[in-house]
């Protein structure tokens, strides 16, 4: 049961991390307009464009918006949403700019983004995940507390059948940020009963991996 779970892990943690390479130097070198732009931080050429050219994609489905997060370019991204950019634009792994700058752990970033509308109650990713999901499991705890306020779901079920409290004790390493985002989500009200596909709670599965602490913070929130 371990070794199926640990090979279960291992394929998200590989698949979250291929679905976030960002547009490599060749394909970068290769944009023009306003992904050119995005690129390199050109926010007066996005207060230049027309409509049409702020939803444009390269070949990976990314807008510029997506690719401007992940170069980080926040007045590029003011100037999109500005212009009025789809701030919930998925590419083609199905990730927006609110989840890409959670995988990143960009807290500074993601807050631009939310600031300026976006959502982190979308639906991302092939495992129909969140970004509180993404974030959590990668032990992103300052990135966690920025989309609790914003109003993450706490509870929403990927399908792997695991929750963002599920996936910090399941892909996290049980060390201090993985501790920081289960005492957030216990702190926010996530539901500690919600189990994974083979009835396993939070609790269980912080006991099965010899997490100590964690089993401490779940029993504390009344979890069991």
């Amino acid at each position: 049961m371990k070794k199926a779970l640990r090979a279960t892990a291992l394929c998200t943690l590989v698949g979250a991390a291929a679905a976030q390479v960002g547009p490599s130097a060749t394909t970068a070198a290769a944009y023009s307009g306003l992904l050119a732009a995005a690129w390199r931080g050109e926010a007066a050429v996005v207060c230049r464009a027309d409509r049409a050219a702020l939803e444009v994609r390269d070949a990976h489905g990314r807008t510029p918006l997506h690719v401007a997060t992940f170069a980080r370019r926040r007045e590029v991204i003011r100037a999109l949403a500005k212009a009025g950019a789809d701030l919930g634009a998925l590419e083609n792994d199905r990730y927006d700019a609110v989840t890409i700058s959670a995988v990143a752990d960009d807290e500074v970033t993601l807050a631009v983004l939310l600031e300026l509308g976006a959502s982190a109650k979308l639906t991302t990713s092939r495992y129909d995940g969140t970004a509180l999901i993404a974030a959590a499991h990668l032990g992103h705890d300052g990135v966690v507390r920025q989309l609790i306020a914003a109003g993450a779901p706490l509870d929403h079920v990927n399908n792997l059948h695991w929750t963002a409290l599920i996936e910090a004790v399941v892909l996290g390493d049980g060390g201090p940020r993985h501790q920081r985002v289960v005492q957030d989500l216990l702190s926010a009200g996530a539901n500690t009963q919600l189990a994974d596909r083979n009835g396993r709670t939070p609790l269980a599965l912080a006991r099965s991996r010899g997490y100590a602490t964690m089993v401490r913070q779940l029993e504390a929130a009344g979890a069991r």
